[in-house]
């Protein structure tokens, strides 16, 4: 085909798909949008026959920028890539690479005159393309890291097998309750989308919510506490235990003991003792035994409440201001997953103030086990015998 059939044909086959036609058979085809749209114009217009003869030949027409300018590509590596390409000093090192700031310093620079399109385009054959920094570095790894994740693999298969309960807990990232934007975007109808308030300013706010979860990984259930006050360790091991007054004692009636995977860090960190003392509290009240497993420091997103609780109510919630704790209640609890995921939330008003300790004779009278293995990270807390 010469340039005008090859342009008609473009024209006909985009007209022909409808709407969205014009950009589909430019992907396809590589010739430019303007292109196509002009074919099928010509089309619904009516083509004439004195116009079938005017066809450029082949190879006819404005060369490209970078046939007239065979430094352009080179130059343009240079400035988007300055490490790699040994010009450290580029005035863009240190600035957004944008087409149009690598346009504007190809003219100053090089003195080069080149739209930001071309070099959209340029850029494209070279390979690159827009890319979002990526959370992959988790820093330097524990040595016993995947030795970790070995013991709590089989520890968990071991209290499913014989229908012990085990749960993963942690917090959630907190949210300011109020009139304010979330990230995200809904269905609404056309032109009518939630209004909020212009900045996020904390004073504004009707409060915070703390979301602390308690994934219960057998029977894909979870409890989540909203809280109002502060993360401490004694708001962690108090949504545990609503969590068993609620859930877990209904499902797991008689339960000798209860398996908990935490993160290293936050209230339920592994140094903290009073996160052990609240444990020990607990068992002595439940009067069964808690056997806990900390996932090693820098892994937490292996921790299976974040990827199968907290990630589908941030999908749940996406585009929704959160103005009142009722809302965050509700739409936590309405959280739901192909695989039956069934959630409940309640608020938790209660004050948890931070910088209380625990004395040297607490921790001399806590019932605690250490394993052979990481005594630090695995440990189970037995009822003492004598417990009020």
């Amino acid at each position: 085909m010469d340039e005008r059939v090859r342009r008609l044909w473009a024209g006909a086959e985009a007209d022909a798909m409808g709407r969205g036609g014009i950009a589909a058979v430019a992907r396809a085809t590589g010739l430019a949008i303007s292109t196509v749209t002009l074919g099928r114009n010509e089309l619904r217009a009516g083509t004439r026959a004195k116009n079938l003869v005017k066809v450029r030949r082949k190879g006819g027409g404005r060369r490209r920028h970078e046939v007239i300018h065979p430094e352009l590509v080179p130059a343009l590596e240079k400035l988007v890539d300055p490490v790699t390409r040994g010009d450290p000093e580029s005035p863009l090192r240190w600035t957004c690479k944008s087409t149009r700031a690598l346009s504007a310093e190809m003219l100053t620079r090089y003195g080069l005159r080149v739209g930001d399109k071309t070099i959209a385009r340029l850029l494209r054959d070279l390979g690159y393309s827009l890319q979002a920094a990526r959370k992959t570095v988790e820093g330097a790894q524990h040595p016993d890291r995947n030795a970790q994740f070995e013991h709590i693999n089989a520890k968990a298969q071991n209290c499913v097998d014989r229908g012990v309960p085990f749960v993963s807990v942690d917090t959630k990232k907190k949210e300011l309750v109020g009139n304010f934007k979330n990230a995200g975007r809904e269905w609404q109808p056309q032109d009518t989308p939630e209004v909020v308030d212009v900045h996020d300013f904390p004073n504004d706010a009707v409060g915070k919510a703390i979301p602390y979860g308690v994934y219960d990984v057998a029977d894909n259930s979870a409890f989540v506490s909203v809280g109002t006050d502060h993360d401490t360790p004694v708001f962690a091991v108090a949504s545990i235990e609503t969590w068993w007054k609620l859930m877990g004692a209904k499902r797991y009636p008689g339960a000798p003991e209860l398996y908990i995977t935490a993160d290293a860090g936050g209230s339920n960190g592994y140094r903290l003792h009073l996160w052990k003392a609240e444990l020990q509290r607990l068992a002595d009240k439940l009067k069964m035994s808690i056997r806990v497993s900390h996932f090693p420091p820098g892994t937490s997103k292996w921790n299976k409440v974040e990827h199968r609780l907290f990630s589908f109510i941030t999908m749940n919630w996406r585009g929704r201001p959160l103005r009142t704790y009722e809302t965050v209640v509700n739409l936590i609890g309405n959280t739901t997953t192909r695989a039956g995921l069934v959630v409940r939330a309640s608020v938790d008003r209660r004050s948890y103030p931070t910088g209380k300790r625990v004395s040297p004779k607490e921790i001399r009278e806590l019932n605690i086990e250490r394993d052979r293995f990481h005594g630090d990270w695995n440990y189970v807390i037995r009822p003492r015998a004598k417990a009020d």
